[in-house]
């Protein structure tokens, strides 16, 4: 071994082990790991930045563009609410994530599966009152597996596919990989719903100080407006569709106040007066299609450029609007700012929303645009409060980000454009089309899971470049000369798992395909079973979150530590190994 690949080895377990450590934040410890191969030589100065280009970070950070899209346009909870109303159990739930991910996966790209699915977890997380850590790492390890079931589903089998061709002149077909990759489907999916629980509960690293300021008594008022679905049906209905989040505390009909009675029948022009947070206020507004705040509607304002948003903030003692109404101070009319909601500590408002006076430490939502919202907090002695999303009151454009989604996985699905520009372009076209406001595009890129990435490819790519992995095939080759051809199948199997975490998973495959099928020649076996062995471990990156960019996809929204994967992910690889080893027998005859 040369003193580069010693290096090389050196600087990738000294990374893992800071990993698995986790003292230091993962983006810290992989551009320390970057600045200490340049150092020692390993990875050229000319080259030490050439993860930022790469077609993984594109398409990490564009998933995540099209998943908060997809999340934001509302269309999830309302097919959950019309096709899945009772799925309450944690499992349950769990099983037609992973299970439909899994399909999926089979036919279309994995991470644009896993894409879709994203928003629907976090969906079942609310409802459950479960943190989204619960689902993601399972749907993530199910997206991989389903990607074993046909040629398409994940790079490893195009690329052994094209080695099948190149060594003995017969390519693998779509659904060659089906009878191995179907069981190992099957078997993934049932392991994934009894030992999902190996993974701790995590709480999203994406949250910011804005989850300690939880108000969940906001008061607002919304009108049922003509053609809205709730006209007909109880109210007991309506609530449901906040998920227990919010209540109706009044309603007003005609100029009369009615109890607000689990079984009473809504009609159009009812005006109810809501109590809740502001996630469960904004389902029942846009699900039901209720008019928020009586007449006053962002859309004209919309139409002339204007990007609408609202902000939280606290009335501030000597506020000139202390003591004051919304009615009084003509909010909409003289600053073109609505009032959404009222929370007062303590207290339950059971006003109607524009007359309610405002005292010293009141929470407010306003929404207006950002200049007239920054005037009228400096002007009239509000403070605001950590930014944080709030969409009650915004225009929805449900159909739209699945269009573009759909769009973006049909082209590559099609071979018409590769997945980075599909999906950059989904990304692109979601804030194009004001699907997500421009301030929120950085807010949905995970920052430290980029540079994390970015800083690791030239850092894993060292072990290649330096002849590492010719060592690794060196090692193989002695290590399984005298085992049986269970033996030597599982030594390429693990050995695929091994590398696949520091090289791409198609550069494992084109490492590693030609060793495997030269090791099946010398111990006289035919080389099928080793080849699609090659395949399955290259497809099977359940131990970190840098091997596949499904499993880095997760990692932010999951709040997920790098020795989380290992728990949930190294039992699922003996699973898969000793599956995959009999069947790959029992299917590809070894002779």
């Amino acid at each position: 071994m040369t003193a580069e690949q010693s290096l090389a080895f050196i600087v990738i377990g000294a990374m893992m082990v800071f990993f698995i450590w986790g003292r230091f934040r993962y983006d810290v410890i992989a551009c320390s790991a970057l600045m200490l191969a340049v150092a020692v030589g390993i990875v050229p100065y000319d080259h030490a930045f050439d993860g930022f280009s790469d077609d993984i970070v594109i398409i990490v950070g564009s998933a995540l563009i099209v998943s908060a899209g997809v999340a934001r346009s509302g269309v999830v909870d309302a097919a959950i609410q019309r096709f899945l109303p009772n799925i309450s159990s944690v499992r349950a739930q769990l099983a037609l994530l992973v299970i439909t991910v899994t399909v999926l996966s089979a036919f279309i790209k994995n991470i644009g599966a896993l894409a879709i699915m994203l928003p629907v977890a976090f969906q079942f997380a609310r409802r459950s009152n479960v943190q989204p850590s619960v689902f993601l790492m399972p749907m993530a390890f199910g997206s991989l597996i389903g990607g074993l079931m046909t040629q398409v589903g994940t790079s490893p089998n195009i690329v052994v596919s094209r080695v099948r061709q190149e060594l003995t002149g017969e390519s693998f077909t779509m659904f060659d990989f089906t009878p191995v990759g179907a069981t190992l489907a099957l078997v993934g999916c049932i392991f994934l719903l009894f030992a999902y629980k190996l993974v701790p509960q995590r709480t999203s690293s994406q949250v910011s100080v804005h989850s300690a300021i939880e108000i969940t008594d906001y008061t607002s008022e919304a009108v049922v407006a003509a053609g809205s679905p709730a006209i007909g049906k109880s109210l007991s209905a309506l609530v449901k569709l906040g998920d227990g989040g919010a209540v109706v505390i009044a309603i007003f009909r005609r100029g009369l106040h009615l109890a607000p009675l689990p079984d009473i029948t809504l009609e159009a022009d009812d005006i109810l007066l809501l109590e809740g947070g502001p996630g469960a206020l904004d389902r029942i507004v846009s699900q039901a299609k209720l008019k928020i705040a009586g007449d006053r509607s962002p859309g004209s304002r919309e139409k002339a450029g204007s990007e609408i948003e609202a902000v939280e903030a606290v009335v501030g003692s000597g506020s000139p609007i202390e003591g004051m109404s919304a009615q009084r101070l003509a909010l909409f009319n003289t600053h073109n700012i609505n009032l959404l909601a009222v929370s007062r500590q303590g207290e339950r408002l059971k006003q109607r929303l524009g007359s309610i006076r405002l005292r010293a430490g009141d929470v407010i939502v306003l929404q207006g645009a950002r200049r007239e919202l920054t005037s009228f907090l400096q002007d009239f002695g509000c403070l605001p409060l950590a930014q944080r999303e709030i969409l009650l009151g915004t225009t929805r454009k449900a159909p739209l980000p699945l269009l573009v989604l759909a769009a973006a996985m049909g082209s590559t699905a099609v071979g018409l454009v590769p997945v980075p520009i599909a999906f950059f372009a989904a990304a692109l076209a979601m804030v194009v089309l004001r699907i997500i406001p421009l301030r929120d595009v950085y807010r949905s890129v995970d920052g430290p899971i980029l540079v994390m990435l970015a800083a690791l490819i030239p850092v894993s790519d060292s072990l290649r470049t330096t002849g590492g992995t010719e060592v690794i095939a060196g090692w193989l080759g002695t290590v399984a000369a005298g085992l049986p051809p269970a033996g030597a199948l599982t030594i390429i199997l693990l050995a695929a798992m091994a590398v696949t975490p520091f090289l791409n998973n198609a550069a494992t495959v084109l490492v590693m395909a030609p060793i495997a099928a030269s090791f099946a020649g010398a111990l006289g076996y035919r080389p099928e079973a080793f080849l699609m062995a090659t395949a399955i471990g290259a497809g099977c990156d359940f131990l970190t979150p840098i091997g596949h960019q499904c499993n880095t996809l997760v990692m932010g929204p999951g709040g997920y530590r790098f020795s989380d994967y290992p728990r949930l992910g190294l039992p699922l690889s003996l699973v898969i190994v000793i599956v995959s080893i009999p069947t790959l027998m029992v299917v590809w005859p070894l002779r």
